[in-house]
């Protein structure tokens, strides 16, 4: 069902080890459309060394996962777009995006989920642009995610323009907690140092 939504915030979120499964750690909020919405990130030590998953789930959203495999996982703070796999639900997502982008728009990263077209776009290091391609049906939505606020007090604000889905806040939300560096070509320059270091780490270990 598409709805108009309200404006709402993530704000940082983190769960102690509970029966020494691992901390987890995120985003959380309430929209007053979709319910409670909980972003996590887990992977990267212990067991999951070679894996990294970030998660979101709610109430009225379909449960999605953004997840990447590698010796490189050991060395992130969150999963890259790089070798990633998306499901929203049972379904898969087929991501594309050209990685010699010379814009942010045309570094986007595009998705398709259940027939529908999104593109995910970076405004710059602290906000990205979520949009669904609109048909005769259906004029589409564009979600606006934007980080503020001082360290220990941050929040991501999230602003909805036209009817939104269940599927659009979850992916909208999920990136939250993705590396979004490769949208933009400063971010990927920044990656690929960070990449190259990592292996050297790794050979040297």
């Amino acid at each position: 069902m598409h709805t108009v939504t309200t404006p709402f915030a993530l704000e940082r979120y983190k769960r102690k080890d509970v029966r020494f499964e691992p901390d987890e750690v995120g985003w959380r909020g309430t929209s007053a459309e979709f319910g409670e919405i909980t972003v996590t990130c887990r992977g990267g030590n212990g067991d999951d060394e070679y894996r990294m998953a970030a998660r979101v789930r709610g109430g009225s959203i379909p449960a999605a996962g953004f997840e990447v495999t590698g010796f490189h996982v050991a060395h992130l703070f969150a999963p890259t777009l790089n070798r990633a796999v998306l499901r929203v639900g049972d379904r898969s997502v087929a991501m594309r995006r050209n990685r010699l982008g010379i814009t942010h728009r045309g570094r986007a990263l595009r998705m398709t989920h259940a027939g529908d077209e999104y593109r995910l776009r970076a405004v710059n290091r602290k906000r990205y642009v979520l949009s669904r391609r609109g048909d005769t049906e259906d004029p589409g939505v564009t979600i606006a995610v934007k980080l503020s606020g001082f360290p220990g007090g941050r929040r991501y604000q999230v602003t909805v323009q036209g009817r939104a889905e269940g599927a659009d806040i979850a992916l909208a939300t999920l990136f939250t907690a993705v590396d979004r560096a490769n949208l933009t070509r400063r971010g990927a320059f920044r990656a690929v140092f960070k990449r190259a270091f990592g292996h050297v780490l790794h050979i040297n270990s």
